[in-house]
């Protein structure tokens, strides 16, 4: 079967971050085959040779062993040997391919509810970009006969079990940044650790130990909680809040379920922004140029620290294509974030003799340290260290079950491509909330700036039926009063579904 077939009969398609979808979907025969089909584009563009080896790990979902089950025995069944990496974070398990020239996958639905799942794709230079996911999907796959039943799952007899884990993938992750961070460059603070169930939560803590911090494991869950770092829960915001007013953690740090987006909390319980926290990040780390998408605060221009940034559509693929371009016009350090709070490095760095290699994928735990360090060399708080941005805030909230056709639908006759034109519907559409249209963006979804300086951005998710609304303005209180406006509006849209909306 062709690959591209199958993703619109399973339902499992390529999104913005890897194939996802609903865990009821992802049969075994169906993750066999994408995991065949992966193999072979490795194999005919020379990064898997005859016999070699494919990194394999996932998140705490509890769909994700079966998943990772069935892609290990489609490696071992095509002569390849999996290396089962464990339960580690998805940035590890690049980071482990990469560093030994492996093609690897990651079992993760990332911040989405555990009735869906997905698998993100590395090939040995990083994560798959999009013509890669064109590649994919036009390989033809032959599946064994007898291996799976009529509802996809393995015949008990044709089943193998995971191979024995492998903890070299996370003992590298750790070492990545011990090796790099000075020793005890912590020492003397007191972190609270949200563990929830992400599955970075055990390298967190060696890291930050190991790094001179004292740190207190906090809401450790064995049921999976889809913390989103871009639409926080409510109880999160209330579970920092009440940490925070112990009195007893300069921060609290926590990421996403596979690790690759961070939440970092000042000594207020106050959860930052991943826009904020990717500015603070790339000027200690020393960037020179940056990659962010189009829905980024734009402090990342006000605040004047960069030589050169590349605005980009949403997505680390995207993100990716950005620093390329950057890196190759001979700026280093080149870095990249997302609106998540995901932190790309696209070229290694070096400090005080110390190395850290490149890694091109969405990481966490770089960001909350390098914050926790930017604060404490300036004397600051967090608070105080984010406050040292223009003042430029940003909200952004999300309609769940809002069909990806009816977005698009409604959203067209802003980006046409004929400026008057688009400047007229936007203005019509959002003039008497908002005021005079002075610009349109379609770089991805709608960015709509109006005479004001303050922005309304929309757009369609890429990896679930939702509609995700980004605001700006020149105070907190502003850019969420226009996000609920925004998510108002965008509730009448939705025919036949109620008018309500998810709240952050």
């Amino acid at each position: 079967m062709r690959i591209g077939d199958l993703m619109v009969q399973s339902g499992v398609q390529f999104g913005t971050s890897g194939a996802r979808g609903l865990a009821v979907d992802m049969t075994d025969r169906v993750c066999y085959a994408y995991t065949l089909g992966f193999l072979q584009y490795c194999a005919r563009i020379g990064v898997l040779p005859p016999g070699g080896e494919l990194a394999l790990a996932g998140d705490y979902r509890p769909s994700t062993d079966s998943i990772l089950a069935a892609c290990a025995q489609a490696a071992a069944d095509s002569g390849y040997l999996p290396r089962y990496l464990g339960h580690i974070p998805s940035p590890a398990v690049a980071a482990f391919g990469m560093a030994r020239g492996l093609p690897s996958l990651m079992v993760t639905g990332s911040h989405i509810p555990d009735d869906r799942n997905g698998i993100k794709f590395n090939l040995p230079r990083g994560e798959i970009l999009k013509a890669d996911e064109a590649g994919i999907r036009a390989e033809s796959v032959e599946l064994p006969g007898g291996h799976f039943t009529a509802a996809g799952a393995f015949h008990p007899q044709a089943a193998r079990p995971l191979p024995p884990e492998d903890p070299g993938g996370y003992r590298a992750y750790v070492a990545r940044y011990l090796d790099f961070f000075p020793a005890d460059c912590l020492a003397g603070l007191d972190i609270g650790l949200y563990e929830h169930s992400s599955v970075a939560r055990e390298a967190f803590f060696e890291v930050l130990t190991g790094l001179g911090a004292r740190v207190d494991r906090l809401g450790r869950s064995d049921t999976f909680i889809p913390v989103d770092t871009e639409a926080i829960r409510p109880e999160d915001v209330r579970l920092g809040k009440a940490w925070a007013a112990t009195g007893r953690y300069q921060t609290l740090l926590s990421a996403d379920g596979d690790g690759d987006r961070p939440l970092v909390a000042d000594e207020h319980g106050d959860w930052l922004r991943g826009d904020i926290t990717g500015i603070l990040c790339a000027r200690y780390l020393g960037a020179e140029a940056v990659a962010a998408p189009v829905s980024c605060n734009s402090a990342l221009e006000k605040s004047g620290w960069f030589r050169a940034i590349r605005r980009t559509r949403i997505g680390s693929p995207y993100v990716i294509e950005g620093m390329t371009d950057l890196a190759a016009a001979g700026l280093s350090p080149v870095v990249g974030y997302e609106a998540n709070g995901g932190f790309l490095i696209a070229t290694d760095l070096v400090r005080e003799g110390r190395h850290l290699p490149a890694l091109p994928t969405r990481d966490a735990l770089v960001v909350a340290i390098a914050l926790l360090l930017a604060a404490q060399e300036r004397g600051l708080t967090l608070s105080a260290l984010a406050r040292g941005l223009p003042p430029r805030f940003t909200a952004s909230d999300r309609l769940k079950d809002f069909p990806t056709e009816l977005a698009q639908g409604r959203l067209q006759p802003l980006a046409s491509g004929a400026a008057s034109r688009d400047l007229a519907a936007a203005e019509s559409l959002f003039g008497a909330l908002f005021g005079p249209v002075s610009a349109i963006d379609i770089t991805d979804g709608v960015r709509v700036t109006f005479a004001s300086g303050e922005i309304a951005h929309l757009r369609p998710s890429g990896n679930a039926p939702e509609l995700r609304a980004y605001t700006e303005a020149d105070s907190l209180e502003r850019a969420w009063e226009m996000n609920r406006q925004c998510l108002a509006l965008l509730a009448s849209w939705r025919a036949g579904q109620t008018n309500e909306y998810e709240g952050d």
